[in-house]
């Protein structure tokens, strides 16, 4: 609990990820990748210091939207599942001085599955962590200019980009979704004609 309170007290030194202004370009290549199962959790959410409240449902649907707003773009011919856990936050608010105000963040942890395979392509989650995009809005603080569920709504947005960079990383460098290296998870079973004709339930909330 403390870890995630000093990593919330960083995120004012940490770049922003993004927007959504990108949804409506071409995806950036992702391999043989198409989005199956999103599980978004939030069962230890911990809210940060100086920080509006959320619920955990608020959250749960925010990051689910826009996961599935971004990774829905992708028609691959093989499933891979998200297993998201919604674990901190700071949504900045009004009436705090601008130099002590915390500016908007959001903790993540994200495990992705291979469908086909059921296996797990990250074994430990992936931590993922995004504050609220630089603008004219929130340079004086967004807590003044912007309500709480737009707040949300941005980070989540942020958070869903920066996952897609890290997929894409994977992709290239570690053979994920197809890419260059042969001995991926699932690899045998497409080889083999598995039937990636829809996702499985498996539980991608798992770890």
């Amino acid at each position: 609990m403390r870890r995630l309170f000093v990593l919330l007290g960083l995120c004012a030194s940490l770049a922003a990820c993004g927007t959504a202004a990108d949804l409506d370009k071409a995806p950036v290549p992702l391999g043989d990748f198409r989005l199956g199962h999103t599980v978004v959790v939030a069962p230890n959410l911990t809210r940060g210091p100086l920080s509006r409240e959320a619920d955990a449902e608020e959250w749960i649907a925010a990051v689910r939207t826009a996961v599935e707003d971004r990774f829905g773009r992708y028609t691959g011919p093989s499933y891979y599942n998200m297993g998201i856990s919604v674990e901190g936050y700071v949504l900045a608010q009004p009436g705090v001085p601008v130099v002590a105000s915390p500016r908007s963040a959001l903790i993540l942890r994200l495990t992705v599955w291979d469908d086909a395979a059921g296996e797990k392509l990250n074994p430990e989650p992936r931590v993922v962590t995004v504050t609220e995009a630089p603008s004219a809005e929130t340079l004086i603080g967004s807590g003044l200019t912007q309500d709480r569920e737009t707040q949300m709504e941005n980070l989540a947005i942020s958070a869903a980009k920066e996952i897609e960079r890290w997929l894409v990383k994977q992709n290239r460098w570690e053979g994920w979704f197809g890419g260059r290296a042969a001995n991926r998870p699932g690899a045998a079973a497409e080889a083999t004609g598995g039937d990636a004709s829809k996702p499985d339930t498996a539980s991608a909330a798992e770890g």
